[in-house]
């Protein structure tokens, strides 16, 4: 079955058809859906979807873009929704320096926070970075990982940059943006990162792959996603997706 690692179902994109578009996923071969909190509301949000499905899970945390919502009272609330059975990840947190705000000093702040609240609760990250690799891998050298790891989610350096997230043991999300055309960069990062530190992901309703780029995109298109890595690594797709399912399993301890 194919393991979707990183959707945001919760979206208005959904709202219109959400439950049926998730009822008939299992149907479509998609065994397995993490869903991603990026700031306390969609936090509440994965956790009621993941409450309602049994084979949605979910992880709890704030995106970047939104951490100037973080105060010391709402961080404990998150603090504790790390303990919630169907949590099993911190996320997705990291930085963006694609936009101007938040302030880069107050993304570094939560982030490390973060780090720490996973560390403490013994739950791996996802990790959101844009134009903020080497900030990125300092913070997280500096944090270091408990022993849990995580994943890169939507990974879109070079190989150089791979090698160092490898080098800490980390998976790499790859999604819709690995069959774009002008993905040169990230199709190399993929030849040369091991199938076994990769994971499936579409970043849902974000991000759809060829040829529904600019549309709504679900976990449907997965199966174009796992074609393309098939395609660059000379593997079997039934390789792919079952050795993707593997690997998300044992970082989010899910042991169905």
């Amino acid at each position: 079955m194919i393991f979707e690692s990183h959707a945001h179902y919760d979206d208005k994109a959904f709202d219109k058809d959400r439950d049926k578009l998730l009822e008939g996923l299992r149907e479509n071969g998609i065994g397995y859906v993490v869903n991603i909190g990026a700031n306390i509301q969609t936090t509440k949000n994965t956790i009621r979807l993941a409450e309602k499905y049994p084979f949605i899970y979910g992880t709890a945390g704030v995106h970047p873009s939104d951490t100037d919502e973080l105060k010391e009272e709402n961080f404990i609330w998150l603090k504790e929704q790390c303990s919630h059975p169907k949590i099993v990840a911190v996320g997705e947190i990291g930085l963006d320096y694609y936009w101007d705000e938040p302030d880069r000093e107050i993304q570094k702040k939560w982030f490390e926070r973060q780090l720490a609240m996973a560390k403490e609760a013994r739950l791996p990250v996802v990790i959101h970075s844009r134009d903020a690799a080497k900030d990125t891998l300092d913070i997280m050298k500096a944090a270091g990982t408990g022993g849990f790891g995580g994943v890169v989610h939507c990974f879109s350096y070079a190989k150089e940059v791979a090698k160092e997230f490898l080098d800490m043991d980390y998976y790499f999300g790859i999604g819709g943006v690995v069959t774009f055309q002008n993905a040169k960069k990230l199709k190399e990062a993929v030849e040369y990162i091991p199938i076994e530190k990769i994971l499936l992901e579409t970043d849902s309703p974000y991000l759809a792959p060829v040829p529904y780029r600019g549309k709504r995109n679900s976990s449907l298109n997965i199966p174009l996603i796992a074609k393309e890595i098939a395609m660059i690594k000379g593997m079997d797709y039934e390789d792919v997706v079952s050795i993707t399912e593997k690997n998300a399993k044992k970082l989010f301890g899910i042991m169905e």
